[in-house]
């Protein structure tokens, strides 16, 4: 294991996001760089703070899931933002989210990326990465929020890939995307860039600013799905999302709209969607 170069990290952002940066750390191998970054002090207002790591011992998923991945395989980034206002919608940034990790991967040349609600890239109908978005100080007038995310970058063939990844068949890699990986550095920087663009681009618009782009590239559209909520399960096929960021799916009876809830299987999109 080896950690990436804080100083190659940097090189890829932009001058608006260097300003902005309080501080950047990069770890050979951490339990979780979620955890980390919220057990450390908040950033200021309308400034960030980094944890990369090359593995992590206990990374975590969505509703408490392990992220497993085998040491050098995969990227794991944090990223701690401290909103300028106080901001009460937040229900939809893990989808703001998901859509600067695509603009990144789409500005590195990655090709074939979507986006799958509410929080999964997809590449060759295979789970590539995720992200995890905690709330790490909301009561005060600058709310504070830590996202998690990992990438596969080259795993192994063989790997034991945990219930977060129920939906999909398999797990793929960047590696398995297309010809050219990027360096890992480059690769991160890049990443670090786009979300914080995407979390200021929040702050002034709110998910309505992302909402063309994440339909456009909306994985479940028109797939048969089923989704498992805490006190029931919901099939029909994905129509798209609302303008909240809940899912939409036409069922039997009638149209549901969810809001939180884990995707467990999703068949092939029908011809026409």
């Amino acid at each position: 294991m080896s950690k990436l170069d804080v100083v190659g990290i940097q090189h890829p952002l932009s001058e608006p996001a260097i300003a902005k940066l309080e501080k950047l750390e990069s770890f050979s191998s951490i339990a979780s760089t979620n955890t980390y970054l919220m057990s450390q002090p908040s950033p200021a207002a309308g400034r960030y703070r980094v944890a990369i790591a090359d593995h992590q011992t206990s990374g975590r998923g969505r509703h408490f899931r392990r992220w497993i991945s085998a040491p050098g395989s995969g990227l794991c980034l944090s990223f701690s933002y401290t909103f300028m206002s106080r901001t009460t919608q937040l229900e939809g940034l893990t989808l703001a989210i998901g859509v600067g990790v695509l603009g990144a991967l789409q500005h590195l040349e990655v090709d074939g990326v979507s986006l799958k609600w509410p929080n999964d890239v997809v590449a060759l109908d295979g789970k590539l990465g995720g992200s995890l978005t905690e709330v790490q100080s909301g009561q005060s007038e600058h709310a504070t929020v830590v996202t998690g995310i990992g990438l596969n970058v080259d795993i192994p063939q063989r790997i034991d890939f945990d219930v977060e990844s129920d939906w999909a068949h398999r797990a793929v890699d960047l590696k398995s995307v297309g010809p050219n990986l990027p360096g890992r550095e480059l690769l991160a920087g890049t990443l670090v860039d786009h979300l914080f663009l995407a979390f200021k681009r929040f702050e002034e618009s709110g998910l309505q600013g992302f909402m063309s782009e994440w339909r456009a590239n909306d994985w479940l559209l028109g797939r048969e799905i089923t989704v498992d909520m805490p006190d029931k399960q919901i099939t029909g096929t994905a129509v798209g999302v609302a303008e909240d960021g809940s899912l939409l799916i036409d069922t039997n009876n009638g149209q549901a709209r969810v809001i939180s809830g884990s995707i467990v299987m999703a068949g092939p999109k029908k011809q026409g969607t």
